[in-house]
């Protein structure tokens, strides 16, 4: 029985840059990963396809989502073009899911979230990287991002939070949800109740939920992308 699924639908946007990608680690772990590119081309496509891909086997390798996420954030910071000022290299906002048989971790750094459907009860277990959450701003002005250079302390200082935040929750009976803003946010603006769209098997679920965001946007549908896993414990 298929235990997760992901779906998308490009939206009004020239591009689909959203990706999402699991891998499996040792010991009954997998990780779950979810980015959402920032900007439109191919190179942003090809890039954050790759980027997920390799973010999830290295999350499923340490069996934790902050140190998968750290690993490629450093990976990343560490490239000497990411420090000029005169290339610009693709980036995108990344949340990680760690699920083994005893604890789930998220990590993440942008304003892509993590969900968890407990009792039909849904619980945000993120909260998002931009100028809404730290200035009271600009939601689309997202203030740390996978690709980014700066340190936690960096990051910290002009927004309030680090580049990386995590939560460690005790694994549970859940279904766990991963979502760009093109999926989140358009039900969340409608007033809709998200646990209302996470019933049913997680392949027509997921397909059933980026329906409906391009369905409840606005004059511009962005990216909607999700991951649905069904977490069990035993």
């Amino acid at each position: 029985m298929r235990t997760h699924a992901t779906a998308q639908l490009i939206g009004d946007r020239s591009h689909q840059c959203d990706a999402a990608a699991t891998a499996a680690g040792p010991g009954g772990t997998r990780a779950y990963v979810l980015l959402d590119g920032i900007g439109s081309t191919d190179e942003v496509r090809d890039w954050t396809r790759r980027a997920a891909r390799r973010l999830a086997r290295t999350a499923a390798y340490h069996g934790d989502a902050e140190t998968g996420l750290r690993a490629q954030y450093d990976r990343y910071a560490a490239d000497p073009d990411r420090h000029s000022p005169w290339i610009d290299l693709p980036n995108a906002c990344a949340v990680v899911a760690v699920a083994t048989p005893r604890w789930l971790t998220i990590a993440w750094c942008g304003d892509t979230r993590a969900y968890l459907l407990a009792d039909r009860t849904v619980q945000c277990l993120t909260a998002d990287h931009n100028r809404r959450r730290t200035l009271g701003g600009n939601r689309n002005i997202v203030t740390s991002w996978l690709g980014n250079t700066e340190t936690d302390d960096e990051v910290k200082n002009h927004s309030g939070h680090p580049a990386i935040e995590t939560v460690t929750r005790r694994l549970e009976n859940s279904r766990l949800l991963l979502a760009s803003d093109g999926a989140y946010e358009p039900l969340e603006d409608s007033c809709r109740n998200l646990a209302d769209y996470l019933i049913g098997d997680p392949g027509s679920t997921a397909r059933g939920f980026v329906h409906a965001a391009i369905g409840h946007a606005n004059s511009h549908a962005d990216n909607a992308t999700v991951l649905i896993a069904d977490l069990r414990t035993t």
